[in-house]
């Protein structure tokens, strides 16, 4: 697993006990890296600092070993790169890139990604509101075929790359960048408080105030919501999937076709009408429109061209091969 580890957290060591767990490892490897090409260097603690403190947070576990290998590489800082370094020094070594869902979601945006894939088997953990749209982009789509389910996760070191899995786990919401965050947040207050008033400003209520939003749906109010505009917009093949007790990233999935890309867009731009007047929500893919992923909390939805929707066949990956909620914690 590498990453600045700008600080190392609950997170990265609950992430590391459960891939020991899940995938059968030996060890877990943290590897810190000298500067994270994507990451601005300002805010960004010294090497020497960040390798300490994610030692001491593995301190008590022995099977995850912290290494500066990256910084004595003397290269380049890409993970294609380190991965090849790794597989040259350590040749007898079967290793599995371990990452959270928002850096798979960012993926595309590494070099030479793909390479990534085919170098090593990559196992992806869930991240709080990010699974839907670490399994919708590009990376995940292009390697569909490719990825395994969880229950035969124990064997993916033998696998032959590409090979991947994905963990719907409920995992440590905490993150490098919110606990950078709380603590600028931290000392913001505490100069606050120790700063003498200097005078005392009365505050009044605003004179126009926007109008309220109407309270948001209920969940079975949500996707009857959902189902109607797709059945006015004529959607094909509409089939809603239960993720309760399979995941937390929402209650239910909608998957519709529409017949062209044409259709497609004119369905999304419908949903996210009706939804965003009660909502707020996210959508993602309507630059091509092939499939748009529309994510309204509580359901989510796709949209597919026909074609686009039998290749992904979501149906199978989310609803056969999701353990339920019981199972994926053992």
């Amino acid at each position: 697993m590498g990453g600045s580890f700008n600080p190392a957290h609950g997170g990265h060591l609950q992430l590391s006990l459960l891939a020991l767990e899940r995938l059968d490892l030996d060890e877990v490897w943290w590897l810190v890296s000298p500067q994270n090409p994507l990451k601005p260097v300002a805010g960004m603690a010294p090497f020497a600092v960040r390798l300490g403190q994610a030692r001491q947070v593995a301190t008590r576990h022995r099977r995850i070993i912290v290494s500066d290998l990256e910084s004595r590489l003397g290269r380049s800082t890409y993970t294609a790169d380190t991965l090849h370094a790794l597989r040259r020094r350590f040749p007898r070594l079967r290793f599995v890139w371990l990452m959270g869902a928002d850096n798979l979601v960012q993926l595309r945006h590494w070099q030479r990604w793909s390479e990534i894939f085919r170098t090593v088997a990559i196992a992806v953990f869930d991240r709080p509101s990010y699974s839907l749209k670490a399994l919708a982009g590009l990376p995940a789509r292009r390697f569909a075929r490719q990825r395994v389910p969880p229950l035969a996760a124990r064997r993916l070191a033998e696998m032959n790359p590409p090979a991947w899995v994905f963990f719907h786990s409920r995992l440590d919401p905490r993150s490098a960048t919110r606990i950078r965050s709380e603590r600028t947040t931290t000392l913001s207050q505490t100069f606050r408080e120790q700063r003498p008033a200097l005078s005392t400003i009365a505050a009044f209520p605003p004179r126009n105030r926007m109008p309220a939003r109407p309270p948001a749906p209920r969940p079975g109010e949500l996707l009857e919501l959902v189902l109607k505009t797709l059945e006015d917009g004529k959607a094909e093949d509409v089939v809603t999937i239960e993720l309760a007790g399979k995941t937390t990233i929402a209650d239910q999935m909608v998957i519709a076709s529409g017949r062209s890309t044409r259709q497609v867009l004119a369905l999304a731009e419908h949903l996210e009408e009706a939804l965003s007047r009660r909502m707020r929500i996210s959508v993602e893919g309507k630059t091509q429109g092939d499939w748009v992923l529309i994510d309204a909390s509580d359901v989510i939805v796709h949209l597919f061209r026909l074609e686009v929707r039998s290749y992904y066949n979501l149906e199978k990956m989310w609803g056969e091969a999701l353990p339920d909620s019981a199972a994926a914690r053992q």
